[in-house]
C-alpha cells in the first residue's frame, strides 16, 4: 500500500512506455567538439560534487559520460535560479526548456547543453522528467516553506526523483517496475541534503523542513535562528534520519531492476548519502556549525563491501 505522497509521485512519473530501442553512441564517432563538451561535463561535476564523480566514475564509460552531462544540465539549471536576474533567470530557463524538448538547437557556445541535448536524444530521456526539473529547481525562486512531508515530498521529486529517472534511461534498467524505487531513492538523497543542510538553507532565507512536523516536537524558527540543538531538535533528527533511512533500504530493492553494469554505481550513490546520515548522527545532530560529508576513504572504504552486497543480489 503506498503513502498518499507516493501515489502523487507515481502519477507524476507517469506511465511512459519502457525504451525498447538501444542507445545510439554518436559520442564515439570522433566528434572532436561533441568530446569536448563532454569533457567539461565532467569537470563540472568534479568540481561540484565529490560523491557524485566517485559514483559515476563505476560506470563503463560512453554512460559514465552521459550521466556526468545529466550531472552538468542539472547543475547549470539550479545555477539559474540561484544566480541569474530575475528577466535573466526566465529567459535562461525558456531556453533549457526548449533544448529538453528538442524545439531549439543548443547555443554554439554552449558545450553543457550540447553534451546534453546528445546524451537526451541517444538515451531517449522523457523531456518530461527533464521539464519536471527545471520547474522543480525553479520552485526555490517562489516557495520557502513547506506545510507537511506530502508538500516537500513533491518538492524532492522534482529537484532529484527525476534525476534518478533519467538516469534509468541511461544506466539501463529491465522494466518500469525500477520507477517507484528511483523516485524513492530521488526522496531520500534530496532529504539528506536538507537535512545536512538546515543551517545553511535557514542563512539563505528558507526552510525546507515540514512547518507540521517542527511544530509537533516544539521546535520554533527562532529555534532554527539560533541554532539550538536541544532535546526536541535530536529527536526531531531522529525522526527525519530514520524515514530517510526506510526510503533507502526501500530503494534498494530496484537496484536488481537495473542493468548490470550500473547496479554499483547506483547502489554507491546511495551508499555515501546514507554516510552522510551516519555523521550528522555522529556529530549529535549539529547542522548548524557543522557540515557533514564522507571523507575520499570514508566513500572507498564503502565500496568493496557493497560489491559483495550486489554480487550476491545478481544470483
Amino acid at each position: 500500500m503506498h503513502a498518499h505522497w507516493e501515489r502523487n509521485l507515481l502519477n507524476l512519473a507517469g506511465n511512459i512506455p519502457h525504451p525498447s530501442t538501444r542507445p545510439v553512441f554518436s559520442y564515439w564517432a570522433g566528434d572532436a567538439a561533441l568530446e569536448a563538451a563532454y569533457s567539461l561535463c565532467g569537470q563540472v561535476a568534479a568540481a561540484h560534487s565529490k560523491s557524485f564523480y566517485m559514483a559515476s566514475g563505476l560506470l563503463p564509460e560512453e554512460k559514465r559520460s552521459a550521466v556526468r552531462a545529466l550531472y552538468a544540465f542539472c547543475r547549470v539549471v539550479d545555477d539559474v535560479v540561484d544566480e541569474g536576474s530575475v528577466i535573466g533567470r526566465e529567459v535562461e530557463l525558456d531556453y533549457w526548456r526548449g533544448v529538453v524538448q528538442g524545439l531549439i538547437l543548443p547555443r554554439a557556445d554552449d558545450l553543457i547543453a550540447q553534451a546534453w541535448a546528445d546524451t537526451r536524444s541517444r538515451y531517449h530521456i522523457p523531456p518530461r522528467y527533464a521539464l519536471q526539473l527545471i520547474d522543480g529547481v525553479a520552485r526555490d525562486i517562489t516557495q520557502t516553506r513547506y506545510k507537511t512531508f506530502d508538500d516537500l515530498a513533491t518538492y524532492c521529486y522534482g529537484v532529484a526523483s527525476t534525476v534518478g529517472l533519467m538516469s534509468m534511461y541511461i544506466v539501463g534498467f529491465k522494466s518500469n517496475q525500477a520507477l517507484p524505487y528511483a523516485i524513492k531513492l530521488g526522496v531520500a538523497l534530496q532529504m539528506t541534503n536538507i537535512l545536512r543542510d538546515v543551517g545553511e538553507d535557514f542563512r539563505n532565507g528558507r526552510i525546507y523542513l515540514p512547518k507540521d512536523e517542527l511544530k509537533a516536537f516544539g521546535i520554533s524558527e527562532s529555534d532554527l535562528a539560533r541554532g539550538v540543538v536541544n532535546d526536541a531538535w535530536r529527536n526531531f533528527m531522529r525522526f527525519q534520519l530514520d524515514r530517510t533511512r526506510k526510503l533507502y533500504a526501500e530503494a534498494e530493492k530496484g537496484i536488481a531492476f537495473l542493468e548490470r553494469d550500473g547496479q554499483l554505481a547506483i547502489g554507491a550513490s546511495s551508499n555515501f548519502y546514507q554516510g552522510i546520515l551516519d555523521v550528522i548522527e555522529a556529530n549529535d545532530y549539529d547542522v548548524f556549525s557543522k557540515r557533514a560529508s564522507l571523507t575520499a576513504w570514508g566513500k572507498v572504504s564503502r565500496i568493496p563491501a557493497l560489491w559483495f552486497k550486489l554480487a550476491a543480489l545478481s544470483q
